[in-house]
């Protein structure tokens, strides 16, 4: 008797095993800074953020718009938003396409991939992310020159490191 309940129980451990495993290998959005996780999310294809800060030449807000990648392995840059032209913001037509909302400058269909982005926070910058409708003021906890990572990667790699 007990050697027929042998394969139901190894299939079954199995199964548990594959389960396991799969969420493990789950690709996710991975926000660090100083040392700690500040924020992590299932890497969904498509899954929106967005970067907001003041820049720093300009003193005008600025706002990136970005989303995981169809394949998780890093991020597309979709348009950005600001007040006015300055070191460091697009200007060129080929970049995207161009257009005035307002008192803000839009780019649209940027379309440039980021395999990880590194930011820092500033004095005055006012670095702030927003993703999965959660909003992680950066600049309030860390101080000005801490280095923020934002990556994809599997949860078990997120969790260890």
């Amino acid at each position: 008797m007990l050697r027929n309940a042998r394969i139901p129980i190894v299939l079954c451990l199995l199964g548990i095993c594959l389960g396991l495993l799969d969420v493990l290998l789950t690709p996710c959005f991975v926000v660090s800074a100083a040392g700690e996780r500040v924020a992590l999310v299932e890497a969904r294809p498509e899954l929106p953020f967005s970067i907001h800060f003041i820049h720093s030449v300009q003193k005008t807000p600025v706002m990136e718009n970005l989303e995981v990648n169809e394949k998780r392995d890093g991020f597309d840059l979709l348009s950005t938003k600001y007040q006015s032209f300055g070191v460091g913001l697009p200007f060129l037509a080929e970049e995207g396409a161009f257009r005035q909302e307002g008192d803000y400058y839009v780019f649209d269909h940027m379309h440039r991939h980021f395999p990880s982005l590194q930011l820092r926070t500033g004095v005055g910058t006012k670095l702030t992310l927003t993703v999965a409708g959660r909003e992680y003021r950066l600049y309030e906890r860390y101080a000005p020159g801490t280095r923020i990572d934002l990556y994809i990667a599997p949860l078990y790699r997120a969790l260890c490191g």
